[in-house]
């Protein structure tokens, strides 16, 4: 029966999966070593891996030069993690927000987004703005559609510049390029294999600062940790 199939945990009976085993903190911008798929925050890892090549959890070796190349973001991981923890999303963008501000930066879109809808929001009921005029299942309708159309347009974005330096290729005729922070060195991989009429992406690799990419990075992650200082 139904009643049989479905019993309640508590939290802390599975925090031992959500939790980062080198800041004993939830996971945030959760991180899965390919080799061995142990899972910590993006943060914490990269630090660890700056002085070390193995996991930090079964110590095997990720790679003997280049462990960095060999982890990948774990969406569902961050997904589920979230749903657990109440909260836990909505301090870490509050978090963020106020890193930023504090120092002098923009904040990127994806964080933005949510603070100016939120403010606009209380800002028309301070102003007692309830009123719904005849328009206004029009503009939501509107507003929905562009929304499913938004393509990551909202998310925090990042110029690359693409250089060819195989004399077997041919250049992009656009070698710049905007895109989402979000995107991964695959996506950037098809990008090109299309635009150069590839019979397949496998055949490309990308660089920066002469070294490899995995497929499986963001643009984020190589900003943050080969591009940081340049």
């Amino acid at each position: 029966t139904p009643k049989m199939l479905t019993r309640k945990i508590k939290l802390w009976d599975i925090n031992a999966h959500i939790t980062c085993r080198l800041c004993n903190g939830y996971l945030i911008d959760a991180t899965t070593v390919t080799e061995c798929l142990h899972t910590f925050c993006r943060s914490c890892l990269v630090k660890y891996l700056e002085e070390n090549n193995t996991c930090p959890t079964c110590r095997i070796v990720i790679h003997q030069s280049h462990p960095l190349q060999y982890i990948g973001h774990d969406r569902t991981m961050q997904d589920i993690v979230y749903k657990l923890v109440p909260g836990l999303q909505e301090a870490e963008m509050k978090k963020q927000r106020e890193f930023y501000h504090k120092l002098g930066m923009e904040v990127p879109g994806d964080i933005k987004g949510e603070t100016c809808s939120t403010k606009q929001h209380l800002d028309s009921h301070r102003n007692g703005e309830t009123k719904v005029d005849e328009n206004s299942n029009k503009e939501t309708s509107e507003e929905k559609q562009e929304e499913d159309n938004d393509y990551h347009r909202s998310d925090e974005q990042v110029s690359i510049c693409l250089e060819c330096n195989s004399s077997k290729l041919r250049g992009l005729k656009r070698k710049w390029i905007r895109c989402s922070a979000q995107a991964t060195v695959l996506h950037l991989k098809k990008f090109i294999a299309k635009k150069l009429n590839l019979s397949s992406f496998n055949e490309l690799d990308i660089l920066c600062n002469e070294e490899i990419l995995g497929k499986d990075h963001t643009l984020k992650f190589v900003v943050v940790t080969r591009w940081r200082f340049k």
